[in-house]
């Protein structure tokens, strides 16, 4: 099983263990690699790291760098969000991620609570939850065309509070559509999608991001995938990986990508 998680956060931002913890922990794991990725500066200011924040945070897992130096391998990365400021630093990776956006002059986060989603589809969208997994698909292709990520968080995060079609059916040709015709976007931009259980590990879902029909669609494009446990706590650096290998195999996945200090790395599943 891959055991390199470069999908993490820390109480840098909104995580729960420091870096050096996170480390020590992978080491124990037995993980080969651990890349770190905090949510960057949003031009909102309701989420990510301020500035000197970031500041502290890259010298921070600089410094652990060198002091873990082969033990294990640590990347240095930043998630870059819809609505996030532009990265002003040469990281080891970027992750391109929607959780927020704009409609018509109102705030809507995607993943903050299910109440929340709720509220803002019935209050922006008329209640239309196609109409909002429309909206957020757009903004997730902008993001990604816009910023040139190394891998892509989450596609299907509009689904967090979804779990068995609790609020709408996913198989509507409305949903497939708006989420597929993003897929087949993006594809060409040749970057790999996550296998992301950080849902899982927080107790919001049972399956990964993204779904089966989804991932699915990117193998058969021809697409590569990147597992991730997107952390937020140290027992979560692996959650559900051997999950998630075997969703990529039913796909016919083979292999996965990993980062490296040479970049993107194919190796077996």
């Amino acid at each position: 099983m891959i055991k390199a998680n470069f999908h993490t956060h820390t109480t840098y931002c909104d995580g729960k263990n420091t870096p050096e913890e996170m480390v020590q922990a992978a080491i124990a794991l037995g993980m080969t690699a651990i890349g770190f990725s905090g949510h960057s500066h949003s031009v909102t200011e309701t989420y990510g790291m301020d500035p000197k924040t970031i500041v502290q945070y890259r010298a921070d897992i600089l410094a652990l760098k060198e002091k873990y130096a082969g033990q294990i391998d640590i990347l240095l990365g930043l998630e870059q969000d819809s609505l996030c400021s532009a990265p002003d630093y040469n990281y080891d990776y970027l992750i391109g991620a929607v959780h927020a956006f704009f409609k018509d002059g109102h705030y809507i986060c995607v993943d903050e609570a299910e109440r929340t989603m709720l509220h803002n589809v019935e209050a922006y969208y008329g209640g239309d939850f196609y109409a909002y997994a429309e909206h957020y698909y757009q903004v997730l292709t902008e993001t990604v065309l816009k910023y040139d990520p190394t891998f892509i968080a989450h596609f299907d995060l509009v689904t967090k509070f979804n779990e068995g079609g609790k609020h709408f059916d996913e198989s509507h040709p409305r949903y497939r559509k708006a989420a597929l015709d993003a897929l087949h976007t993006l594809i060409k931009a040749g970057k790999p999608f996550e296998i992301n259980t950080g849902a899982i590990s927080r107790g919001y879902r049972v399956t990964p991001y993204p779904a089966p029909f989804i991932l699915q669609e990117i193998h058969d494009l021809g697409g590569k995938i990147i597992l991730s446990g997107d952390t937020h706590a140290c027992d979560g650096l692996l959650c559900e990986y051997e999950q998630a290998t075997q969703l990529a195999k039913k796909c016919g996945f083979k292999t996965a990508m990993v980062i490296t200090k040479d970049g993107l790395t194919e190796v077996p599943l």
